[in-house]
Order: C-alpha cells, then structure tokens, then sequence
C-alpha cells in the first residue's frame, strides 16, 4: 500500500512567498516582503522550538544591513547595545602572546562601529518587527520536504510529521505536517539545511562553483569577575592550540552584565582524523591570557554549528524554479571577519525585492533571475570579493604564511582593487581533505578539570537539548557496513571526535566494534554530515520544536 493510501492527506495553507528559516536572512526577507506590499501573504517556518532557539553566531554584528531594513532601529529599544570599544587582534603561543598591531590590519577588518550581540535575541526583536507588519511565524515548526509542480517548479514545503514512532509507523500522538503552497519558497535553513542540500543537487546549482568549505564554531558564554569585565572589547586571535597547518581562530567578546563569549573556530579541512575540535577548544581556554580572564567566573551556556567558509567562489547558483537560497544556506560568511549575518540580511531583503517585483508582475514558480544576477554587484559581493582568497591561501600555505599573503591580498583589494593572486581555488571538498589513521598519531587530550574546562554531557547539558527518543534517528547513516569498513576500519572512528555533542560512539558489544548514535544529544551543528570521509550520514530535522534551546547564544 502506498504512502498517500496509508497516510491522511495533508491540510493545505497558500501564501505569496513561504519563508524556511527565522534567522537573519528569512525575518529580513518577511519584514522587506511586507514594507514593499503589505497585502503579500508571508509566512516564516522556524524549526527550533521558538524563534532564536537554534541560533548560535559569534557575534559581532555589523550594522550596515540593519541601518537599510530598519533604519530607526538605533531610536528603539532592541538587543544591540554593546558597542565595539575596543579591538584587539593577538598570535597565540603556548607560552604567551603577541598583540598584532591594528595599523597592519586591513580597514575592513575594524570592527568600530559594530556591535557585540546575542544573535538570537536581535532574531527575536526582529521576529516581533515582522509579525508586527503581518507576517506570519510558525516556530516549532520542521520543513521536511519540497513540493513540486509537474515542472518540475518548486511550490511549496511540506512539514515534517509528528508522533511517527522509531520503527517509522504513526504512533499515537501522530499527527499529519502540513502543506504550506508559495509563489515562491525562500531557503534560508542555515548552514548545510537538508533542503538547500537536495536543491542544489536537483538543480545542479553547484555546478561550475568551486565546492563550498566549512568551519566549526564552538561557543560558550561566562559570567565573569566584574573587575574583569570590558563591556565593547573584541578580541581575535589565532595560533595555539593548533598546529601550523590546521586552520582556525579564537575570539573573545565582552558584552554587559559581566558577560563574556568565549569562541574557537576551527576549519573542516584539517587531515588528523585524531583531531577533536571540542577538546581543542577547551585546550584554548587554558592559555594563560584565556585562563587568567575566566578564573572565578562561571560557564553558563554552550552550543556549536557549522559555519560556510567558501566566500565568493564557493556559493552557488541562488534561484531555481520556483524559488531561492538565502543567507547561510548559500554561504555568504566573510571568513576573516567572521561575519555573516550582515550578509544574511542582505540576501534576505534583495531576494524579497526581486520576489515582490514578480509577483507584481503577475509571475509565479519561475526563476527569480535578478537577485542572481545582482548579488555580486550588491554589498554581499563588495563584502566577499576583496576577501576570497584569504581562506584558500590559508589552506595551502598554513597559519603563518597563508596569513601573510591572505593580509596582503586584503591590503590590495581594498587598497586599489587588485589580486596579486587572481581568485584562488579550494580543491578539495573537506570530508576529502581527512586522511587515514595511520598516517597519524594519536592525540592524548587533557582530562577536564570541570572549572575551566568541561566534558561533552555537561556541555549538551547547558545547551537544553531535547529529543523525543521514540522517533526516527535523524542522523542517517547510509550504510553500516561502509561505517565499520571505513570510518572506524581506516579513518578510527572520526565522528566521535569531530561531534562536539557526543552523539556518535564506537562501543564493543560480543568482540566486535558496533557504531551508536545517541540522537537525543545532537545540537544540530551539521558537522558529521560535512566531515563523514565517505558522505555516508545525512543529516535530517527530527520532530519540529526539538533540538537546542540557546536563550542568549
């Protein structure tokens, strides 16, 4: 019997344009759609359990976009209110420090005039902007499936099914998702979403880009002594714990209330399957700088996601029929600045514009061709284009000399609009970059000291994490046998290292070594499904409304 014989048919809801995602780049695009024409129907699908609840970002906000979007947001009362005082950029050793110079710094990576934020909570000021003009938000809500036309045209999104039980059947709680029908449906998931995942394969949006690159981003907020506090100080920094080949960062950022972000990046790319960037992280905070500042604070929160690194050469083709990819889930990130969400919002309110002048037109399904085609020439491409190079350099080169020359191609573009290096390639995509085990050393990481430094339960802990077990695992695993063949067999079981949940383990149950996958720990970061050496595990949304809670993230 088929599914639409086994199952009740879902209830149906039409709107101008479906927005999936209320981050930065799907509230822009709402709250645009609507001071453009205030009669277009705008929804907005939030997977997380409210809006904000799976937003995590450093977050040093530029205001550029928002001054565009919402221009008297600075006469409000809103989350942005620490202004950047003070910028300071450091090279890590692991005995000490040297500051760089801001003067050998190109001006685009200033950050005066900035703001260090919740991103998260300026989501959720935003989301109360937009229903505000009569958008409507749907949090709890997981879009699990894309709707076509028999044109193959994208017509909506379906979300996904709640109460179905592990074994994959309706329990008794079961309740049919919901069809919701646009003119056109915006993508704005995020990083790696599952949907922009299956358009960009179905339309071959990839095709002559180079492929995209990835980061980690871990994050934990501390209450810190009061003395200790600099509400405005930025803080970037590079160097130990990694070595010179492994690409990757530090910040620290200073907000009010004696409150402190304290975050590692660490890149997709590296080739140590031993390499586990959560353990770096805690590594990092033992640094004497790190150390001295955190000692006789508190950790209050944790969480982590995958960050897009590719820049200019890596996004990809942004509208099929029917619809568009924005923000994260095309990859707008300017990696030395460790920006996006200025970026997002760009993307978010220019597709809008492109969106509102169609249906105008009496358009429909079709390809929004002018939001690709102007988004180069937009302040997306003139944020991205002067730093392209920056991350392939690195890659080739390392820390030390890759910095260098990535410095001096910033310091043209700006300058006189200029490469010395034309636009480089990435080469590889990162699950590729991992290699075999035994081409490395194990890494004996430092056990937690639980004051400064933490394990992985006590941080899910703090991130509020929550699945329902008696549900479909939404890590799926292609094949188990290439799992144990490979993953553990060659490459020693990566993914319990790479995870900063621990959600995957290799236990030996009756002499054999058996792959678990503990779900209810996921922070939806997405990073197994980027690093897997074989892309043998597909990241999907579990049940709307689950996942991290991050209140201030």
């Amino acid at each position: 019997m088929s599914e639409a014989e086994t199952l009740p048919e879902r209830e149906s809801m039409d709107f101008d344009v479906v927005i999936v995602g209320a981050g930065p780049a799907g509230l822009a695009a709402a709250i645009r759609l609507k001071q453009l024409d205030p009669e277009l129907t705008v929804v907005v699908l939030e997977k997380g359990a409210e809006v904000g609840a799976h937003i995590l970002s450093g977050n040093v906000l530029d205001p550029s976009a928002l001054d565009r979007l919402l221009p008297e947001w600075r006469l409000e009362e809103t989350p942005i209110k620490a202004e950047v005082t003070d910028d300071r950029f450091y090279f890590y050793g692991p005995q000490g420090s040297i500051r760089l110079p801001n003067f050998l710094m190109p001006k685009l990576m200033g950050n005066h005039g900035n703001f260090v934020v919740s991103l998260g909570l300026v989501c959720k000021w935003m989301a109360e902007k937009a229903e505000a003009l009569g958008v409507d938000i749907y949090p709890g809500f997981a879009a699990s499936e894309i709707l076509y036309d028999e044109s193959n045209a994208v017509i909506g999104v379906a979300t996904g099914d709640m109460g179905v039980t592990r074994e994959g059947q309706p329990g008794p709680s079961y309740q049919r998702g919901m069809a919701l029908m646009g003119k056109y449906v915006m993508i704005g998931e995020g990083v790696r979403g599952s949907l922009a995942k299956q358009l960009i394969k179905a339309y071959g949006l990839d095709e002559g880009r180079e492929p995209q690159k990835f980061g980690i981003g871990l994050k934990e907020l501390w209450e810190i002594e009061p003395s200790k506090s600099k509400p405005g100080l930025v803080q970037h920094s590079f160097g130990w714990p990694l070595d010179g080949g492994t690409g990757g960062g530090s910040f620290l950022y200073h907000l009010g209330d004696n409150q402190v972000y304290v975050g590692f990046v660490m890149h997709l790319n590296y080739k140590n399957p031993y390499l586990s960037p959560f353990d770096e992280f805690q590594r990092f905070k033992t640094h004497a700088d790190v150390a001295k500042l955190l000692e006789g604070g508190k950790r209050i929160a944790y969480g982590a996601r995958a960050i897009t690194e590719g820049g200019w050469q890596s996004v990809p083709k942004l509208v099929f029929p029917g619809g568009a990819l924005i923000g994260c889930s095309a990859g707008f990130v300017n990696v030395p600045r460790i920006k996006g969400a200025h970026n997002a919002m760009t993307s978010g309110m220019l597709a809008a514009e492109k969106a509102a002048e169609a249906i105008k037109a009496g358009r429909s399904h079709d390809r929004l061709a002018a939001y690709e085609d102007e988004w180069r020439t937009s302040p997306i491409g003139d944020d991205l284009k002067p730093v392209r190079n920056v991350k392939p350099l690195w890659s080739k080169y390392g820390t030390m000399l890759g910095i260098a020359l990535g410095g001096l191609d910033m310091w043209t573009n700006s300058l006189f609009g200029f490469s010395f290096f034309g636009t480089q390639k990435h080469g590889k995509p990162d699950y590729a970059c991992l290699e075999p085990a035994d081409k490395h050393e194990k890494i004996a990481y430092p056990k937690p000291d639980g004051v400064l430094t933490f394990d992985k339960v006590s941080s899910v802990y703090l991130s509020n994490t929550n699945h329902e077990e008696d549900q479909p695992v939404h890590l799926q695993v292609k094949d188990p046998a290439l799992q144990h063949s490979s993953e553990w067999a060659v490459y020693a079981g990566p993914s319990q290292r790479y995870c900063p949940a621990g959600v995957y383990e290799w236990v030996e149950e009756n002499g054999a070594e058996t792959f678990v996958i503990n779900a209810q720990n996921c922070v939806h970061c997405k990073t197994c499904d980027i690093k897997d050496p074989n892309q043998n595990i597909n990241w999907v949304p579990p049940q709307g409304g689950e996942g991290p809670v991050y209140q201030v993230m």
